[in-house]
């Protein structure tokens, strides 16, 4: 009979509780999770604070009873493992109720800790307001906070993931709210520019959003008077930024990022990545081939390159939780890496990305291509129709889909899926072009903006038309001519790149001899469309010409 003890609940170690017991009836599985819940829902913890999700029982997904009348795991919650030893195959545990160690031995063993808030040695952080938000307790802690100081402004440091959601969260209890963000944009994972309708929705919505700051100091501080300290419960906070100001405020909630809990590991002995996170094979074996890992503590592959990565994400957990109770019982299953596909909604938007970003191609080296598609999220002339702004990464030679990233209000998910699914199965931008997608007038085009977006990157690799991005525009050259072929009214309306003279597509042709032929013509409409076939009049008319990739639109989001 195998026994197996798994350390740590929630998306990894309960996926690899139940999996393993549908595998054998026979085995012996032993949860062990220090807190007080083995199952919840911690990405649902937001939408419970700011009211979308109401029944806090909602997010508590098995109990301990449960789990065992369901599954028959042993699960012993408030139970804390303290250390590893390896030659013995025993782990020794803290009963965080009694205080008292004992100690269970394995024959394999799972270790499933994930990853923990990172709180920097800021001056004054460790106070009565301030709060990370990582489990139950934590939310109940700030839901706490709020019902009995009523604070009518909060501060969120971070804008990753649970930053956001939380500065969502506080505006829809009414708490005026400031996001502080080290970087110039919010949501790492996606492009600067894609970031932009993200500034421009939370703005909207009344969040107070500091881009390219950092919290300095906290006031009053631990350092300071038992009475100043106190002041911290009646007067709130006040918060020095890197830029000299300050800010007063009555909850700190900080969101700056996660990271892998390894200390078990450490103690352990078993080999750490580069990135500091476990190192583990491609059968989520550690250094010790009887111990697994999985979940957010580990390193793991990213899909383009094979490079180590931390992806905290629940699907990969979920499924490297699965295929170690698969592997324990000799599957021999190999993980396929991760591509770090997710999204986020963000007030009335939503913004997801799969594979690589920009920044990180450019900071791996890699030679890449890229296109803009703006389009509809259904056909434009069923009412409801929404824009959605898509960005499609690839190799210039190849096709192969590197990463995609998109915002919009309606649609994304179906979007990003869709070229998640396509990068895994190894297709490539040539490929986009022929996706048979579903389409009626309320649902989506009879060619979808995946479809379009294969259209624009396969007719850029094959020389069916030059593509030039904002970043040319921005240093045109006096051997350039930048050519706005947008309405009159839209140039007043809604401005025009500098240097640019305006002819409108539809008056290309009878004014095409005002342009020189002896420059370069860079081409841009409001979204590409009418300047692709400004481009094409061009070229077929002698002239050497580029397109602007997501024309005015998406040069506007990268001067912001």
């Amino acid at each position: 009979m195998t026994k197996i003890v798994i350390i740590g609940g929630v998306a990894g170690g309960a996926s690899a509780a139940a999996r393993a017991r549908r595998l054998s009836e026979q085995a012996e599985i032993i949860m062990l999770e220090r807190g007080p819940y083995i199952s919840f829902a911690n990405c649902g913890l937001p939408y419970h604070i700011g009211g979308d999700i109401e029944q806090r029982d909602a997010l508590l997904l098995q109990t301990p009873e449960s789990f065992k009348a369901r599954f028959n795991v042993d699960v012993r919650v408030m139970n804390e493992v303290v250390s590893i030893n390896r030659k013995q195959k025993t782990v020794t545990i803290r009963d965080l109720t009694t205080q008292k160690n004992y100690q269970e031995s394995y024959d394999k063993l799972v270790l499933s800790p994930g990853a923990s808030p990172i709180v920097p040695p800021i001056p004054g952080i460790q106070n009565s307001r301030t709060f990370s938000l990582r489990n139950i307790p934590d939310m109940d802690k700030i839901i706490a906070n709020i019902e009995a100081n009523k604070p009518k402004h909060a501060t969120v440091v971070g804008g990753g993931f649970i930053g956001i959601e939380m500065a969502e969260a506080l505006i829809q209890r009414g708490i005026s709210t400031s996001l502080i963000e080290l970087s110039a944009q919010v949501m790492a994972p996606v492009d600067r520019e894609m970031a932009t309708p993200l500034h421009q929705e939370m703005q909207h919505h009344g969040v107070d959003l500091r881009l390219g700051v950092a919290l300095e100091a906290v006031f009053p501080s631990q350092q300071q008077s038992a009475e100043e300290l106190a002041a911290i419960d009646e007067h709130g906070l006040e918060l020095r930024l890197s830029n000299g100001e300050l800010l007063e405020t009555e909850l700190l909630i900080m969101a700056i990022g996660v990271k892998p809990e390894t200390s078990l590991a450490t103690q352990a002995q078993l080999e750490l990545g580069e990135l500091g996170g476990i190192k583990v094979n491609s059968q989520l074996q550690t250094s010790d081939p009887d111990i697994f890992a999985v979940g957010d503590a580990i390193e793991d592959p990213e899909f383009v390159t094979g490079d180590a990565a931390l992806i905290p994400l629940a699907g990969p957990a979920n499924r490297q939780g699965r295929m170690v109770a698969n592997n324990i019982f000799g599957a021999g299953e190999h993980y396929k890496r991760s591509q770090g596909t997710a999204i986020c909604k963000i007030f009335d938007i939503a913004v997801a990305s799969t594979g690589l970003n920009e920044k990180t191609l450019q900071r791996k080296g890699l030679d890449y291509d890229k296109v803009y598609v703006h389009a509809a999220s259904h056909a434009g002339y069923y009412p409801g129709a929404h824009p959605i702004n898509l960005k499609l990464l690839f190799h210039p030679k190849t096709g192969a889909i590197y990463g995609a990233q998109a915002v919009g209000k309606d649609g994304i998910d179906k979007r990003i899926d869709v070229i998640a699914v396509a990068q895994r199965a190894g297709l490539s931008v040539f490929d986009l072009q022929d996706l048979e997608l579903t389409y009626a007038p309320p649902f989506g085009s009879a060619k979808d903006v995946v479809n379009q977006a294969g259209f624009v990157a396969a007719n850029s690799i094959k020389g069916d038309t030059r593509l030039c991005h904002s970043e040319e525009l921005n240093q045109a050259t006096s051997q350039q001519l930048i050519l706005d072929v947008r309405n009159p009214g839209e140039l007043d309306k809604l401005g025009v790149i500098p240097g640019a003279i305006n002819i409108p597509v539809d008056q290309l042709r009878e004014r095409i001899n005002e342009l020189p032929k002896d420059k370069e013509i860079l081409i841009y409409c409001m979204v590409g469309l009418r300047g692709n076939v400004a481009y094409r009049q061009l070229v077929n008319n002698g002239f050497t010409a580029k397109n602007l990739s997501g024309g005015y639109k998406t040069w506007l989001a990268n001067q912001a």
